[in-house]
């Protein structure tokens, strides 16, 4: 397959999840507008799946929610529940083999989504190809739904709480079986999972914001190490696992939920503006204008120019329709690729001092790019402002940002990163400004990504992105 074009390389969204029981309601359509509230988490395929009467039904597709599903498709999907997702691989090439949900039904029907990664998916993997079992995927999705799906208990519940403690890793994932629909976290609470209730009926999700598209209301979120149950009887809890240390993904608050999704009950565009005011207040600049790169730095930017006093402007204009293509824009058109997403005003940007604001940045191709166009287009100087700490360390736990290597922070100061990117001055949110935003402290987030101290033991020992591919080589 001919690789994607890409027009960011920062962080990479990873997947969303929805799962919701509600006889009453047309299913498939409430889970294709929750994914389309949670687009934003993946943009490689999308799926949903139905149960009715007993049977389970599929569709899932390489492509926008909005690209896979059609009125034709969704009415195909009749059900009293459904479970969808939206997918960027962190395990697992972008195939079709690899889309969710995972339909199998050896000894339990099911259907899964899973959002994080698996740290100990190769010795899992192993270990059921031992036994015989096979797959039809290369994504650490189908190890959990195989081990689920063909468990000698009697109940999926029962299957699911035996399960559990053998995952290491990441995994906020719901399942769907005739028996209802259930959702599960593992112990640390890496990737974030809400429960939510529409009507007398209950439904889960990635993010709040997916609730808010279907007139549901966000209850509180799924616990760490926590599995719920939703079906006939309402809802059901037990604590699978007990959480040793929480661990909440704090690139959560800083980029990857929607800006308007709560999580650990603060709205995200709340803390994001917050940076920004003390990103102000620990690094000022002389400056005219205050512009965001669009559209992740714009919380932040706001909060900068508010603090700061700078006016604030659009220097530069995003297209909106640019998504990920497979078209290459071949050897004369290559230099100028990063215009397709963005494009400098020279009447706003011309003769003046910027002050650019964005969350974060991973290999600093884009970001550099961006500074000689408005150097281009007549910036006299370009001050860099990111709302987070550098990022120095790989994520194994469902985020895909590049190895040690690629990234640009990574043993070099940042006079040395500023000097690379062609800033007159770059300065970081630091580590305590950004708890100071969140209303935490480093007792519960995972910031390994900055500090390179993983929360879970053995992580550095996981083989990445394309371990199950290369196995499967192997054999």
């Amino acid at each position: 397959m001919t690789p994607t074009f890409q027009l960011r390389e920062g962080p990479r969204d990873e997947c969303g999840v929805f799962g919701v029981y509600a006889p009453e309601s047309e299913v498939a359509r409430l889970a294709y507008f929750a994914l389309y509230a949670l687009q934003h988490r993946g943009q490689e395929s999308a799926g949903i799946a139905t149960c009715d009467s007993g049977e389970i039904v599929a569709v899932r597709e390489l492509g926008l929610v909005s690209q896979v599903f059609d009125e034709t498709k969704l009415r195909a999907l009749p059900g009293t529940m459904a479970i969808g997702h939206v997918r960027y691989s962190t395990t697992g090439s972008s195939a079709w083999q690899n889309a969710q949900p995972i339909h199998r039904s050896e000894r339990h029907n099911i259907a899964l989504a899973h959002n994080g990664n698996l740290i100990n998916a190769v010795e899992l993997h192993s270990e059921l190809r031992e036994r015989g079992v096979g797959f039809s995927s290369t994504s650490d999705s189908e190890i959990i739904a195989a081990l689920i799906s063909r468990h000698e208990a009697d109940s999926v519940a029962e299957a699911i709480a035996d399960i559990i403690p053998r995952l290491q890793g990441a995994f906020s994932t719901v399942v769907m079986s005739p028996e209802g629909v259930f959702a599960f976290r593992d112990g640390a609470g890496l990737r974030p999972l809400a429960l939510g209730q529409l009507g007398e009926r209950y439904c889960v999700a990635s993010e709040s914001c997916a609730f808010d598209i279907i007139g549901a209301r966000l209850l509180r979120e799924v616990q760490p190490g926590e599995l719920v149950c939703l079906g006939e009887r309402g809802i059901e809890v037990r604590q699978a696992v007990e959480s040793e240390r929480r661990a909440f993904c704090v690139f959560e608050h800083i980029y990857f939920a929607r800006p308007d999704s709560k999580l650990e009950g603060r709205r995200a565009q709340v803390s994001r503006e917050r940076m920004g005011e003390i990103l102000w207040r620990e690094s000022p600049v002389e400056g005219d204008l205050v512009i965001s790169i669009p559209d992740s730095g714009n919380p932040a930017a706001n909060g900068f120019a508010k603090a700061s006093g700078i006016p604030q402007g659009d220097g530069l204009i995003k297209n909106r329709y640019v998504a990920r293509t497979f078209i290459q824009p071949g050897q004369e058109l290559r230099k100028h690729g990063l215009r397709m997403k963005f494009n400098p005003l020279p009447e706003v940007v011309g003769g003046k001092r910027i002050v650019v604001v964005d969350d974060s940045i991973v290999r600093g191709n884009t970001t550099r790019q961006i500074i000689g166009m408005l150097r281009d287009a007549g910036a006299a100087e370009v001050h860099l402002r990111i709302s987070a700490p550098p990022i120095r360390h790989p994520c194994h736990y469902g985020i895909d940002m590049s190895t040690r290597q690629e990234m640009i922070a990574h043993g070099r100061t940042v006079t040395d990163v500023a000097r690379e990117l062609g800033a007159d001055w770059l300065a970081y949110l630091s580590l305590e400004g950004l708890y100071e935003a969140i209303g935490s402290s480093r007792d519960t987030p995972c910031d390994a990504c900055f500090t390179g101290e993983y929360p879970l033991q053995r992580t550095e020992d996981a083989r990445g992105k394309y371990a199950l591919e290369e196995l499967a080589v192997v054999r």
